[in-house]
C-alpha cells in the first residue's frame, strides 16, 4: 500500500541534526584552563616552605613571582602570532608540555637564582595558551554560543584554582613542596597528547563534524586560520578599544594576582590561620570566581544579543561590576573574622569575574583576523599589572615589617591600593567603545 506524501512526518535524520563536536572542543579547553591554573597557582601554597627551605625573604619571593610574570608577558604576542600562522593544534600541545616540564623542575630548585630561571622558563611555557584558545573558540563556535563557551572555559580555570589550593596544601603537608611540584607537572602531558590526536584547526576537516554543525558554526572553511597578513600596528596603536581593553586587563590582573600569589600568605601571617585552612579559605575565592564567570557568560550572551546598543550594555555591565567589586573588597579588609573576610573577597572576585567573558567577547570582536597576536598583546598588558602587584606587595609588606609593624598592620593597608585599581578599571569600562582594528574578511566558501 502506498502512503500519500505528507501523511507521515519523517523524523529528522542523524545527518540533519548538528553534531556536538564543538562541545568536545570546549571540554578540552576547559581542562587546559583548569590544569594551567593548577600548575600556576600551586606555587603560592609552597611560599612558606620555600622561604624556610631556601632561606628566602619576601622580596626574594617577589622576584621569583615577577620572573614568571615577565616571561609570560614577553612571549604572549610571539606565541599568539605563532598560533595565527600554524594553528592552535600544533601550538597548544607544545605549550602544555613545556609548562608541565618546568612545573616539575620547580621542585628541583636549590636556590634563589635557580628558582628565578626555572619560573621564568615556566612563564615562557604558559605564554600563548589563552590567545590560542581564543582563536579556537572563534573558529569552532557561532556568535550566539561563544560568550557562554567562554564563560565555561574561564570558570574551569577557577575550578583548577579551587582544586589546587587544598590539594597543594595537603601534598606539602604529607610529602613535601618538591614532590608537590612534580605531581602537578604530570597533568599537562596527558592533555597535550589527547588534544593533538583529536583536535583539528578547521571544523570542516574533523570527521566528527557533520554538515549541519558546519553550517551552525558558520564556517565551512577555516582558511583564515593560517593567514600570514602583517599586523597593522599603526591601526592598533591608534585604536581606543585596544587601549581601554588593555587598561581593564591591567587593573583586573593587578587585583587578581594578589589572590594568586599572596592571599594564602596573608591569611597565615595577618589572620593567623593554619596552612590547610588558608588553602580552603582561598578556595572560596575561586568558587566565587567560577560562579561569576558562568553568570558572566550567560549575561554577556543575552545582553549583547538582546540589545541593538551593544556598547551601552558593555559599559553598564563592566562598570557596575568593577565598582561593586571595589566596595566588597573595602568591606572585606575591615572584617575581623577570617571567614567573613574570605566570603566578601570571594564576592568581590565574583563581581570582576562576571566581566571576563564580556572582555573576551570584546577582544574577539575588536581584533578580527589577528586575534592570536592582538589577544596576546592585551593579555601581555595585564601581565604588567600582575608584575606590579606581585612586586608591590612583597616590597611594601617587607618595608612595613622592617618598620616594626606586625600582623594586620603589615598587610591591611595593601588593600586600599587594590580598591583604587578596581575603581580605575570601572572607569575604563565606562569609556569603552567598539572600534575594529581590521575586520575579518567574509569566507567566500560559506
Amino acid at each position: 500500500m502506498t502512503v500519500p506524501d505528507g501523511d507521515l512526518q519523517p523524523e529528522l535524520s542523524a545527518t540533519d541534526r548538528p553534531t556536538r563536536a564543538r562541545w568536545v572542543v570546549l571540554a578540552f579547553l576547559c581542562l587546559l584552563s583548569a590544569v594551567l591554573y593548577m600548575d600556576r597557582i600551586c606555587f603560592s601554597k609552597a611560599v612558606t616552605s620555600l622561604e624556610n627551605a631556601l632561606n628566602l625573604s619576601k622580596e626574594d619571593i617577589s622576584w621569583v613571582m615577577v620572573a614568571f610574570t615577565i616571561s609570560y608577558g614577553i612571549f604572549e604576542i610571539p606565541v599568539g602570532r605563532w598560533g595565527d600562522r600554524i594553528g592552535p593544534r600544533r601550538v597548544l600541545p607544545r605549550i602544555a608540555l613545556c609548562w608541565s616540564v618546568f612545573t616539575a623542575l620547580t621542585g628541583a630548585c636549590f636556590g634563589l637564582w635557580h628558582l628565578i630561571v626555572v619560573r621564568f622558563l615556566f612563564g615562557m611555557g604558559e605564554a600563548g595558551a589563552y590567545p590560542n584558545s581564543a582563536r579556537v573558540l572563534a573558529r569552532w563556535f557561532p556568535d550566539a554560543e561563544r560568550a557562554r563557551a567562554q564563560g565555561f572555559m574561564l570558570a574551569a580555570s577557577q575550578i583548577g584554582l579551587i582544586l589546587s589550593m587544598p590539594v597543594a596544601a595537603l601534598l606539602v603537608e604529607v610529602l613535601s613542596w618538591r614532590w608537590m611540584f612534580v605531581i602537578f607537572g604530570v597533568l599537562g602531558a596527558f592533555w597535550a597528547a589527547a588534544f593533538f590526536f583529536w583536535f583539528r584547526d578547521d571544523p570542516a576537516e574533523h570527521p566528527a563534524v557533520n554538515e549541519a554543525e558546519r553550517a551552525l558554526i558558520g564556517r565551512s572553511r577555516a582558511a583564515a586560520v593560517t593567514r600570514h597578513d602583517p599586523i597593522p600596528w599603526g591601526l592598533v596603536v591608534g585604536n581606543r578599544s585596544i587601549w581601554m581593553l588593555c587598561g581593564i586587563m591591567i587593573c583586573g590582573a593587578f587585583n587578581a594576582y594578589f589572590y594568586f600569589s599572596w592571599f594564602p600568605r596573608y591569611l597565615e601571617q595577618a589572620r593567623g590561620v593554619s596552612n590547610l585552612e588558608s588553602g580552603w579559605l582561598t578556595s572560596t575565592l575561586y568558587i566565587g570566581g567560577a560562579l561569576g564567570m558562568l553568570l558572566g557568560g550567560t549575561l554577556t550572551g543575552r545582553a549583547l544579543l538582546a540589545t541593538a546598543d551593544r556598547d551601552s550594555a558593555i559599559r553598564l555591565l563592566g562598570g557596575l561590576a568593577y565598582v561593586a567589586a571595589a566596595f566588597c573588597l573595602w568591606l572585606a579588609v575591615r572584617s575581623d573574622n577570617p571567614k567573613l573576610l574570605a566570603a566578601l573577597a570571594a564576592l568581590s572576585w565574583a563581581c570582576t569575574a562576571t566581566t571576563q567573558p564580556l572582555w573576551w567577547s570584546c577582544a574577539t570582536n575588536v581584533t578580527g583576523r589577528h586575534i592570536g597576536s592582538l589577544f596576546g598583546l592585551m593579555n601581555m598588558s595585564g601581565l604588567l599589572g600582575a608584575a606590579a602587584s606581585q612586586s608591590f606587595v612583597g616590597y611594601f609588606t617587607g618595608w612595613r615589617e622592617r618598620l616594626g609593624y606586625t600582623g594586620r598592620d603589615i598587610w591591611d593597608p595593601v588593600f586600599n591600593v587594590f580598591v583604587v585599581m578596581l575603581l580605575i578599571g570601572g572607569v575604563c569600562w565606562s569609556l569603552f567603545r567598539t572600534r575594529l582594528v581590521e575586520p575579518e574578511p567574509a569566507d567566500s566558501t560559506d
